[in-house]
């Protein structure tokens, strides 16, 4: 019988480089052919990258898409290959061409649309209706597109006319409950056809999405055979024995282990390609000596390098003796460009300014909030003034109680702990220190920043917590609210205490607003802010 040799692209291909897309499969088909691969597997709108939303309206991109997929039919004379691209022929298809001998000899339409999440496929696309099987060296494969393998029906029809191996090409944003959710799925198909299954996956960072690869190999028993590591761009070979419907991964990468190293990675990848996506000569952000600044200095360096990073200190009358040592030792440990900006000065002169128009009001939160305007327009103008992007530092929980100054601390244009709740914040601070004591390296975020309790600030001797519920419990109660989307009094009847819930809930749907105007940060939970949750600002809905 039969072992077909498949080369799988868990590679980055960006959304709109259509060109360097083309180019970069045409390498990687020389390179498979090299290899003695049989076939090259691409992901999912390896062409247009994923997702390329409102450029699948633009003829002349749908054009260029269809000009690349059939210059890209020559090579695969020597070795044939998948490759995802927007259809056009009329109506618009998300497909897979098979290219072999040359031509493109069949092509693949998706027909399961999502539409749900961060997915709007049904805007752009049109369905499949049957699902497509191709023959290769005797082999029968089968052919889907991402969704298409979470409902039983199109793999059960390819299954119908023979296919004996299923290859998935997909684009599947990554989540922290992801992996476990695709296992089980592809487990499912694998029983109930009897085919072994190929699923590849898209790596990268698009703007609030990361792409995680973690590609599989699953065999016809539903037994997972191989498992790519999660944010490595690699070509992964793996060799398909038709005789026993099984899959052998050939020296595959080995995955990394704990969900505090993947969530890390999705952050660092996402950062890192958003800069260099976007043609940021580096990143800048304001280094308060908390929390959430120090894990955002970490990540900036673990992304782009220390040289192509810079941190600015800008103290003033509350900034605590800590936070100076805290961010100046912080900055020396990874070698960055640092700068201390005393914006007490500033701060007296506004205050002054203002003082005939808030005579007879006692300060409150507008002093605050100053502060962090000041703070804002500063790190702005040397965002402007050097062209690098300024970081906004602020994390989940922040975000969905509205806990942050607009256009103060939110100024900022990319928010790489948007996502991240702060209790995660804390875990992925230590798990940082620990992995940088496994080196032998002393910790990259100063342990007196990760003890110290959370504060602002922005007034004499205070914390968070004067503000809100203790992290521990505003973040087990923000969960169950947001990717629950529990009521509250389901949330009340788990035990936490009425007032508190009708204040997090309050809070939660009265900033909207804020987060309306929030920087993009990339999207690591099952339930982000942004394109996956959109409620109305004004509501009457309480």
């Amino acid at each position: 019988m039969t072992t077909l040799r498949l080369a799988l692209a868990q590679q980055d291909f960006p959304v709109g480089a259509v060109a360097a897309n083309a180019r970069r499969v045409r390498e990687l088909m020389h390179e498979a052919h090299a290899g003695g691969a049989d076939v090259l597997v691409c992901p999912e709108l390896t062409l247009s990258g994923y997702p390329p939303e409102d450029l699948l309206l633009r003829p002349s991109f749908l054009a260029a898409c269809q000009e690349a997929i059939e210059a890209l039919a020559a090579p695969s004379a020597q070795v044939a290959a998948v490759v995802g691209f927007p259809h056009s022929e009329g109506e618009v298809f998300n497909a897979a061409a098979w290219l072999q001998a040359g031509r493109i000899e069949r092509i693949a339409h998706k027909q399961a649309l999502p539409n749900y999440g961060v997915f709007d496929d049904q805007r752009y696309f049109r369905p499949g209706r049957v699902s497509e099987v191709v023959e290769l060296r005797g082999v029968k494969v089968g052919l889907l597109i991402c969704e298409d393998v979470w409902l039983p029906e199109p793999a059960a029809g390819a299954a119908a006319q023979g296919a004996e191996l299923l290859v998935v090409i997909n684009a599947s944003p990554w989540d922290g409950a992801k992996p476990a959710a695709r296992e089980a799925v592809l487990v499912e198909r694998a029983k109930e056809t009897g085919c072994a299954i190929v699923y590849l996956n898209l790596v990268g960072g698009q703007d609030e999405l990361v792409y995680d690869g973690g590609s599989l190999l699953v065999d016809g028993d539903g037994r997972i055979a191989a498992r790519a590591p999660a944010f490595v761009d690699a070509l992964l070979w793996a060799d398909f024995d038709a005789a026993t419907r099984t899959l052998h991964a050939r020296d595959w990468p080995r995955a990394p282990g704990t969900p505090e190293a993947v969530l890390y990675a999705a952050l660092v990848r996402g950062l890192r390609d958003y800069v260099q996506k976007n043609g940021f000569p580096g990143a800048l952000l304001g280094l308060s000596g908390g929390i959430d600044s120090a894990l955002t200095l970490a990540l900036a360096v673990d992304a782009l390098g220390a040289e192509r990073v810079t941190a600015v200190m800008l103290p003033a009358r509350y900034t605590s003796a800590v936070s100076l040592e805290g961010a100046r030792a912080q900055a020396g440990r990874l070698g960055v460009e640092y700068h201390v900006i005393d914006i007490e000065p500033v701060f007296e002169r506004y205050l002054a300014a203002l003082a005939p128009v808030f005579a007879g009001k006692a300060p409150d939160t507008t002093e605050e909030n100053l502060q962090s305007r000041i703070r804002g327009a500063m790190l702005m103008a040397i965002s402007n003034k050097h062209g690098r992007l300024l970081l906004a530092t602020g994390n989940k929980s922040e975000m969905a109680v509205g806990y942050a100054t607009l256009y103060g601390d939110m100024c900022g244009g990319y928010a790489p702990l948007k996502d991240v709740y702060k209790t995660v914040v804390y875990r992925l601070a230590r798990w940082r220190n620990d992995e940088a004591a496994a080196r032998g390296q002393a910790p990259v975020i100063p342990p007196a920043v990760i003890e110290r309790a959370p504060s602002a600030e922005l007034r004499e001797g205070q914390t968070d917590q004067d503000s809100l519920p203790p992290y521990e419990v505003l973040d087990a109660i923000l969960g169950r609210f947001i990717e629950g989307e529990e009521a509250q009094s389901d949330i009340v009847a788990r035990g936490f205490p009425a007032d508190i819930v009708r204040r997090v809930v309050h809070l939660v749907l009265a900033n909207e607003f804020k987060r309306r105007q929030s920087a993009p940060g990339p999207r690591v939970t099952t339930r982000a802010f942004g394109r996956e949750r959109r409620y109305p600002i004004t509501s009457g809905w309480r």
